[in-house]
């Protein structure tokens, strides 16, 4: 509770900044997810943190929302578009049980050269390949491979990439 509180204090001081105060927002962003160069808009929120890391590269646009209460991998080059949420927390199916307050959680791996477009929920235990692209509002309850776009909802995929379409690695 007290790691998920800081980050929540981190989480409240980043959304509080100035956008013009980049050195500020820098080492704020630095403490929440521990490494140098990730860009985040306000306001951004996490679970925990510590189950999150990112690559490097990592853009997240203003609104997201990480729930991170299990691991949570983002590729190098990923970019989350407005109001994306990534959630590795769920709930059991039986009523008593969520009334009793049982949570599940579910890792979910996220390739390299990822855009999740805005609006789109990523849901607990998937994983995303290398070059994907996710459409604006996209429910993503499967995994998927890379290069590919997906759509919809829930999500499908719409076409596979060409190779001149995929990232140079």
């Amino acid at each position: 509770l007290k790691e998920r509180n800081q980050v929540k204090q981190l989480c409240f001081e980043l959304n509080q900044t100035a956008p013009l105060d980049t050195e500020r927002r820098a080492a704020l962003t630095k403490q929440i997810l521990g490494v140098d160069g990730a860009l985040v808009e306000s306001p951004f929120h996490v679970d925990y943190g510590y189950n999150l890391k990112v690559g490097t590269n990592f853009y997240a646009n203003h609104g997201c929302t990480i729930l991170d209460c299990n691991l949570i991998k983002v590729g190098d080059n990923c970019l989350l578009g407005p109001h994306v949420c990534i959630s590795a927390a769920s709930h059991p199916l039986h009523a008593r049980l969520r009334v009793n307050g049982d949570e599940l959680a579910f890792p979910i791996t996220i390739g390299n050269n990822v855009w999740i477009s805005a609006n789109a929920t990523i849901c607990p235990g998937i994983t995303l390949g290398d070059n994907v692209v996710v459409g604006a509002g996209a429910v993503v309850n499967k995994s998927f491979p890379s290069n590919v776009v997906i759509a919809g909802v829930p999500a499908k995929i719409i076409r596979h990439l060409e190779e001149n379409e995929q990232a140079l690695t």
